[in-house]
């Protein structure tokens, strides 16, 4: 079986680690900001000892070959659509998704608009969209939620972020190691305006909210979030008809890094779920209790 190393979609030329046994389920994992697909370095190769094959995309804005100008090109219809030409170009009728923070977002729309190529999804940290935009006058969402209207700014946040990122990433729970690499990433060019572009977007969207879920669906959220509140959270319930789990973990917003063991149980868990027993076994510290 030929492997991906890029997807082509038009002039944009994507970046995709493609990994684990030939014959795994596939897994389709998503990042978000300011990540890539190294963010799932440590949840990757466990996935592979049980039996699952990854692909990992970088998605729009953050590979090299696909940082379209203008903030049309990041709404969330498009980057969806991203996926389904990554499942297109690996032969895949249907895969399992797991998207982090605007991967999550990515994911809920996948899921609900073209459920019949999503087998399950696991979504870390980021509430249905719906859910999101119900919680802004309920909760304190908003309060958590202003560096969105500071990033519609044209350049400002591009300057701020250059010379602040590396630091702001660790203060909020980021290891420096992946907040080093990720700041170095975004100092590629066109790299950091790419990445904001998915925020300057919402206006393009916020009134074509992905719909509701049919699909199974496990959402795991980090109870010390910065950035998103339990109440938008719990609010995702009512927007899924198929099987729902959530997992509320004690920590915070970057789960891919810091809580790995965590995250590909609950990935493995939904598979299994999903689709049946694997016939591999866990890999030491993941065995079912």
């Amino acid at each position: 079986m030929d492997r991906l190393t890029t997807l082509r979609r038009g002039r944009l030329v994507f970046d995709v680690r493609d990994d684990g046994p030939n014959d795994g389920e596939p897994v389709v994992l998503l990042h978000g900001f300011p990540q890539d697909s190294r963010c799932w370095g440590k949840v990757a190769p466990l996935l592979h000892q049980v039996g699952l094959r990854t692909l990992a995309l970088d998605q729009r804005g953050y590979s090299p070959g696909a940082r379209p100008p203008g903030r049309g090109a990041y709404r969330l219809s498009w980057v969806a659509a991203d996926v389904v030409a990554l499942l297109d170009a690996a032969g895949l009728s249907r895969a399992h998704l797991v998207g982090h923070d605007w991967g999550g977002a990515v994911t809920w729309a996948v899921a609900a608009d073209a459920p019949e190529r999503v087998a399950s999804a696991t979504v870390l940290s980021t509430p249905h969209p719906r859910a999101f935009a119900r919680a802004l006058p309920r909760s304190d969402q908003p309060l958590r939620s202003w560096y969105i209207l500071f990033e519609q700014l044209p350049a400002l946040p591009e300057l701020l972020l250059r010379a602040g990122l590396e630091r702001g990433l660790r203060d909020r729970g980021l290891p420096a190691a992946d907040a080093a690499r990720y700041a170095r990433r975004m100092r590629e060019p066109g790299a950091l305006t790419g990445a904001l572009n998915w925020y300057r977007a919402i206006p393009c969207y916020a009134t074509a909210l992905p719909g509701r879920v049919r699909v199974p669906v496990t959402y795991v959220f980090g109870e010390h979030d910065f950035a998103l509140s339990r109440a938008a959270a719990e609010g995702s319930a009512a927007l899924v008809d198929g099987d729902y789990r959530f997992i509320a973990l004690d920590a915070g917003h970057w789960l891919p890094e810091t809580r790995p063991d965590e995250v590909t149980r609950a990935v493995a868990d939904r598979v299994r779920s999903a689709r049946g027993d694997l016939h591999h076994g866990h890999p030491d510290g993941l065995r079912d209790n």
